[in-house]
């Protein structure tokens, strides 16, 4: 072998062991964000923009509310939101109108913006509601049958 044969071959090697990135998905990530001035609101900013893959940065003061969209991972820019030295989390609200029952003790939260309620497990483990598949409770209070009342 050559010169130009063995630097055909040492490419050709480092070619296949080069590992091959993984390509990040295009996210938005919404994160709650304590924030009391347009200091805070700047600090923020600046610093979720600097991140590599960030296309645009929309802060709500009023909310609380900021939306980072781009190539990122949520985790990732959550961790650099909380080095800013803010308290932040990843948004806890969703819509009401998606949630079966948003006045429960689980997702009614007083702090939320207007028209949101905090995100809960579809199926809670603790509650106040019980849920019975058993039929002769649901059968117990009939109204097609009044006499059907046992406990009277």
């Amino acid at each position: 072998m050559g010169v130009g044969g063995t630097l055909e071959y040492i490419s050709e090697m480092m070619s296949i062991e080069k590992p091959k990135k993984k390509k990040k998905q295009f996210n938005t990530v919404e994160l709650k964000v304590r924030m009391d001035c347009e200091g805070c609101e700047m600090k923020v900013k600046n610093t979720l923009s600097s991140m590599s893959g960030v296309k645009s940065v929309e802060i709500n003061r009023k909310q609380q509310k900021v939306t980072v969209t781009g190539y990122v991972e949520p985790n990732k820019v959550l961790k650099k939101a909380k080095s800013t030295g803010k308290k932040a989390e990843i948004w806890p609200y969703i819509p009401y109108n998606l949630v079966s029952q948003p006045y429960a003790a689980q997702a009614y939260d007083k702090k939320a913006p207007p028209g949101y309620v905090r995100r809960v497990d579809q199926y809670p483990t603790t509650g106040t509601v019980a849920r019975y598949e058993d039929p002769s409770y649901v059968n117990m209070f009939s109204d097609d049958n009044p006499n059907a009342c046992s406990i009277m």
